[in-house]
Parts: C-alpha cells; sequence; structure tokens
C-alpha cells in the first residue's frame, strides 16, 4: 500500500519517522490496520461521528492503544490560557492526532485545521482520514511535522 505523506519542509533529513520499528510507526500501523477494518465493515455513507466511536473502540479494545476522544486542548497566548480552545477528534497515545472527515472532498482548510493541532500540541505524528471514499486509502493523509 502507498500512504500519502506530507512533508511540511519544517524536518530536513531523514528522521526517526522514517524508520518503520520507530514506535510511532508501530502505533500508525495499528491505526491503519482499524481504519480498513471499519471502512471494510461500513464502506462510505456514515457519519462521522460513527466513524469516530467506531475506531475510538477498535484502538482500545483491539490495538490496545491509549485513545481520548474529542480531547479538549489548551492554546496559550502569552498570559492568557484558553483551557478548551479546540477539541482533536482522537489523540492516540497522546502522540498522533487523528483529525476524522466523511465529506464528498478534503478541503486545505481540513489540512490546516490538522496541522494547526499538531503544531498546537507538539504532535510529530498527524492523520487526516477521509472515509467517505470508495477506497479509504485514498483518504487517509499522514502529516509530518
Amino acid at each position: 500500500m502507498i500512504l500519502t505523506t506530507v512533508n511540511t519542509g519544517e524536518a530536513q533529513g531523514r528522521s526517526q519517522l522514517d524508520d518503520p520499528c520507530y514506535y510511532l510507526n508501530v502505533i500508525s500501523a495499528k491505526i491503519r490496520k482499524s481504519i480498513f477494518k471499519i471502512h471494510q465493515t461500513f464502506g462510505p455513507g456514515l457519519l462521522e461521528n460513527t466513524y469516530e466511536e467506531c475506531l475510538e473502540y477498535d484502538l482500545i479494545h483491539n490495538q490496545k492503544l491509549n485513545v481520548e476522544r474529542q480531547k479538549s486542548l489548551p492554546l496559550t497566548f502569552e498570559a492568557l490560557k484558553i483551557e478548551n480552545a479546540y477539541k482533536v477528534d482522537l489523540l492516540v497515545e497522546n502522540e498522533i492526532i487523528l483529525e476524522l472527515k466523511a465529506c464528498v472532498a478534503l478541503q486545505p482548510v481540513h489540512r490546516a485545521q490538522l496541522l494547526t493541532y499538531m503544531k498546537i500540541h507538539g504532535s510529530r505524528l498527524g492523520y487526516l482520514i477521509n472515509f467517505n471514499e470508495k477506497l479509504v486509502k485514498n483518504g487517509i493523509h499522514r502529516f509530518v511535522l
């Protein structure tokens, strides 16, 4: 399977994320396994929150990963701290952000949303997933900072 990886240009050269044995890549393989399982079971056409709940369940119960759903994360601006500035759909092992969509086509704003979440949280790896694809592999986009 070929996976789309978006290089944001912020990291130069090879990194640990190029190593398939690196722990984040091991977790990523489990995430992709769950995505394919859910999409194979239901296909496109469900609501985003349904895919979200199913993915959370599979990652926790079958892949044995720590997952937080609709995780509120704070934003700090100078002396101001906004406790519930944004919510990520799924935060896996407090490292990987999953932003789920069930739309006709991903828009540039979806990419920007995920990259902003990753920068604010300090995540090096994130996935933008559109379940509304006939072949879900076309809807999985991997982002590395």
